[in-house]
């Protein structure tokens, strides 16, 4: 009875602890998963990290042999830093001085059909076409050689009260005789070209002729160039500009010519000063210039009771054309009545006088055109053509009036450094007079020439 007490505890206490051994193992079972799966993640965990340092590895080595690339590559011209612009002139208190100039030597080869002019003669010098001589008899080609053409200039611009104010003082060698001779010292003496100041829109001073166009110039060996077609005045003036219209006021010269001809007559008589005018174009296609003149025509002389005054009027028109990318055509157009003095050197007088002594206006027209190409950079060429006609009355005149002349110029030019020209130019010249007379010239030019 007792035993089976014992058993039916024994029995009692399995069935009450059955259980918890059956929890126990599923808990262990879990765990265990839960450890595999653990050692799993670590396991991957640890995979992505190999993989990982054997890329970054990989790039390091990559790297060192971009750097080993790098530092054996020739290493890169610095760039320098760009040339500071240079500086033109120099400072005395409110003004900015600056000099320059240029000198140039000519060597002239010329032969003349009229006659041989003189030792110290203009011609020359240069092209002067109411000086071909006519009428006499053809002589050896002379040759000579001259330093006169150098020039130089002073100018100063500032800013005073306000105001802008610049001047320009410019000589040459070539305008006056020398004070020596070709045996010795070929001395020259400096001569005025231009002397004026500027205050805004105001010029006062010595200046190219407001009548003129000195942009439209060809380029030339001579002095001039165009000679018989050219405007060609310098002379003191006042003149106003605003933007492309300028007027001035300028000094009056009156030349004249002898009832039935003769000696020129310089007078210094007249009352009234020239007006001139003039309107200038600036286009991208080039420039174009337009001019007129009108001034007093007088003379006297108590010696033989003359007394008379007349009106000389011209117009002028130029241009400078572009043709292509280098090229350019140049052109001048002038006429009037009365303006002699101011086309061609004064190639004919202004006016002449009647037998009753009153002055009659000689009218004239001249012009010329050039065309200038670009060869290559440095070389260049111009192809020049210039005339002048002149309307005389030559029962007034005389026959030994000039009545027309032309000239003919080409030429090659070669810069092998900047400001510094070598040329050649072969001209072809020729004067006619009233009376049927003629005469030539035929000259070729070498120079060098150096700006500064």
């Amino acid at each position: 009875m007792g035993r089976y007490r014992l058993l039916g505890g024994a029995a009692a206490a399995a069935l009450l602890f059955a259980p918890g051994a059956v929890l126990a193992q599923d808990a262990n079972a879990a765990l265990e998963a839960r450890i595999a799966l653990l050692e799993a993640e670590l396991n991957s965990l640890k995979s992505e990290v190999a993989a990982a340092r054997t890329q970054q590895t990989t790039q390091s080595q990559a790297m060192a042999q971009d750097i080993i690339r790098l530092e054996t590559r020739p290493a890169a011209t610095p760039v320098s830093a760009p040339a500071a612009p240079r500086e033109e002139g120099f400072r005395i208190g409110d003004h900015t001085v600056k000099f320059g100039g240029f000198i140039k030597v000519d060597a002239m080869a010329s032969n003349y059909s009229g006659g041989d002019p003189a030792n110290g003669d203009a011609l020359r010098d240069y092209h002067l076409p109411g000086s071909i001589p006519v009428g006499g008899a053809d002589e050896d080609t002379a040759t000579d050689f001259n330093a006169r053409q150098t020039r130089f200039w002073l100018t100063t611009d500032g800013l005073v009260g306000g105001h802008k104010v610049g001047t320009r003082l410019e000589m040459d060698f070539q305008s006056l005789p020398g004070t020596g001779d070709q045996r010795i010292t070929s001395a020259s003496t400096p001569a005025l070209r231009r002397a004026f100041v500027t205050i805004d829109n105001w010029l006062i001073g010595q200046e190219w002729t407001n009548f003129q166009n000195t942009a439209v110039l060809p380029e030339s060996a001579d002095f001039v160039g165009a000679a018989e077609g050219t405007v060609f005045a310098r002379q003191a003036q006042v003149r106003y500009t605003r933007g492309p219209f300028s007027i001035a006021v300028e000094n009056p010269e009156t030349t004249v010519t002898p009832f039935g001809g003769g000696a020129r007559i310089i007078a210094d008589d007249n009352s009234l000063p020239d007006l001139t005018a003039r309107y200038a174009i600036s286009r991208p296609w080039g420039d174009v210039q337009f001019a007129g003149l009108l001034r007093q025509l007088k003379y006297q002389n108590p010696a033989t009771s003359i007394d008379d005054t007349a009106t000389g009027w011209g117009l002028s028109a130029s241009a400078k054309l572009k043709v292509g990318a280098q090229d350019d055509l140049r052109f001048m157009l002038s006429g009037g009545e009365g303006v002699g003095r101011y086309l061609g050197l004064n190639f004919s007088n202004d006016a002449v006088l009647d037998a009753s002594g009153q002055l009659d206006a000689i009218g004239v027209i001249a012009g010329f055109a050039a065309y200038r190409h670009v060869w290559t950079p440095g070389w260049r060429s111009s192809l020049i053509w210039s005339a002048q006609r002149v309307d005389n009355d030559v029962l007034l005149t005389g026959a030994s009036a000039n009545r027309s002349a032309q000239s003919l110029h080409a030429n090659l030019i070669w810069s092998p450094v900047t400001a510094f020209d070598i040329g050649a130019e072969l001209m072809f010249a020729d004067r006619k007079l009233e009376s049927g007379l003629d005469g030539d010239m035929t000259r070729l030019i070498l120079f060098a020439k150096y700006g500064f």
